[in-house]
């Protein structure tokens, strides 16, 4: 067995911790899963993008998510293009 040393920034470190706690792993078990699945696979197993949603989309988002903000339905295509014109 080998040891690997990684550096994480505080907050990250404890919301890892509770995550893995949450889940019934340990760190250093989440981080072999990690590993193995790169090798197995060859790339990294999720994608690293830099395509961030803006605030107005989060917030559209999570409108959706808790049905806020939600309009119609609508029986017909009159009342909805009232509706989008108001």
């Amino acid at each position: 067995m080998a040891n690997v040393n990684i550096r994480l920034d505080d907050a990250t470190k404890a919301q890892f911790d509770a995550f893995c706690s949450e889940v019934g792993l340990s760190v250093s078990a989440a981080f072999n899963l990690f590993a193995k699945r790169v090798v197995k696979e060859q790339r990294i197993p999720f994608d690293i993008t830099t395509e961030v949603p803006n605030a107005k989309t989060l917030a559209a988002m999570e409108a959706a998510e808790t049905g806020l903000d939600v309009y119609g339905p609508f029986d017909t295509v009159a009342e909805l293009m009232e509706a989008l014109n108001a």
